[in-house]
């Protein structure tokens, strides 16, 4: 079946799709891509299109990593994706993930790093512990004063976000998926059930099951339900051009690098697009759809100022173009009431999402969550988190009726 047909003209999708997934992020288009694969009819619909700027998503590159403190399971999730993604990519015939490493800087023995370290070790993940004089040694372009240590994970690396997004999303439509470029919300209820979204034209979307993975837009949807879940805020991102001529920090010249404590972060140049680093620090409350996206020269000031004391020759170079994520989750969080709704929430960081298409139409078919996934209980009070943002969070709706 052709992927592009409409609403008119005896299109299958006639009658009510299997599944309706609003929001075509990472999050929704492996989601959708799932379920095309699985048999299920599927629209996939999203307000600005696939690979869009303002998404969560939408940005050229994501580091992929395994390092998250002590925390197990996001460790083996992130593995997972990893290996998912490298699968796609070979698939699509697409270079997706580019293995580059990813080099923790700590500047305490007890930190994010340490317990990253025992965790990769625990897992089998390949990880190395380098001192300051063998990190300037490595990557003679990295100023290692004031670092106690590092921890190198060789097989971590970047993913090209933007691309994966739009080829997962073209792989949905060979299978069969269908794509709408419309912004919906949903349509009253029906006898206890969700059975359309409505776009802003008045045309309905008709499905058996729902899943919304709008990011930053789920607060205007469900601010009954969700509450104070999700707060978005905007997130700085600088690209920045190194010297002419200089390819040191370039992609296999150079790891992706985080400094935890530091609360900075960065990615080698790819597809000549310059380094990109940020200060990963909460912004102000931000509108995704119409929000100013300009840097704060607040920001900018502290990149300058990471750069010269931890890259010397980027110091005095210009800043490339900017862009932010603008999804973030409250570190603490008290259900809200919960208004008759029964929805699932799912959280976690783009670049993992890859591991949880699948899952998420477990969760349709009444699948209940291991212990781990628990967690993610709607019902569960969350409490505060210590860990990197670098990623972002994604955060899932699956509509299950009244």
């Amino acid at each position: 079946m052709s992927g592009d047909r409409s609403l008119d003209g005896g299109s299958p999708y006639d009658a009510a799709a299997d599944l309706v997934v609003v929001g075509a992020g990472v999050m929704g288009a492996w989601t959708a891509l799932a379920a095309q694969r699985a048999g299920r009819r599927t629209i996939l619909v999203d307000a600005y299109g696939v690979g869009h700027p303002r998404a969560t998503s939408g940005d050229e590159s994501r580091i992929m990593r395994a390092a998250h403190g002590a925390d197990a399971f996001y460790t083996r999730w992130s593995r997972r994706a990893r290996e998912r993604w490298i699968a796609f990519g070979a698939e699509a015939g697409i270079p997706l993930f580019e293995q580059v490493g990813c080099l923790w800087l700590a500047r305490r023995d007890d930190g994010f790093e340490a317990a990253s370290e025992a965790t990769l070790r625990a897992q089998g993940i390949p990880v190395e512990r380098l001192g300051p004089r063998e990190i300037e040694s490595r990557w003679p372009q990295i100023d290692a004063t004031g670092i106690v240590f590092a921890i190198y994970e060789p097989e971590a690396g970047l993913l090209r976000a933007r691309r994966g997004v739009m080829a997962v999303v073209d792989a949905f439509r060979e299978a069969g998926g269908r794509f709408e470029l419309a912004s919906v919300e949903p349509a009253r209820p029906s006898g206890g059930r969700l059975t359309a979204v409505v776009a802003e034209d008045g045309r309905e979307l008709l499905g058996e099951q729902f899943v919304f993975a709008c990011g930053p837009w789920l607060p205007r949807l469900f601010r009954p339900v969700i509450g104070d879940l999700i707060r978005v805020t905007k997130q700085d991102v600088i690209f920045v051009g190194p010297p002419g001529g200089d390819d040191r920090f370039a992609a296999g010249r150079l790891p992706c690098f985080v400094d935890y404590d530091a609360a900075f972060y960065g990615i080698p140049a790819i597809d000549g697009r310059g380094v990109k680093v940020a200060p990963d620090r909460y912004g102000p409350v931000f509108d995704p759809s119409a929000g100013e996206r300009i840097v704060d020269p607040d920001s900018a000031h502290l990149t300058r100022r990471n750069m010269a004391e931890r890259f010397p020759a980027l110091a005095r170079v210009g800043l490339a173009r900017v862009w932010f994520a603008t999804m973030r989750k409250e570190r603490i969080w008290t259900p809200p009431r919960r208004c008759g709704f029964r929805i699932t929430v799912r959280r976690g960081g783009k670049e993992r999402m890859s591991a949880d298409g699948k899952y998420v139409l477990g969760l349709l078919d009444g699948a209940q969550p291991g212990e781990d996934e628990a967690r993610f209980s709607l019902d569960r009070a969350r409490p505060a988190q210590v860990g990197m943002r670098t990623g972002g969070d994604s955060i899932v709706t699956t509509w299950q009726g009244y």
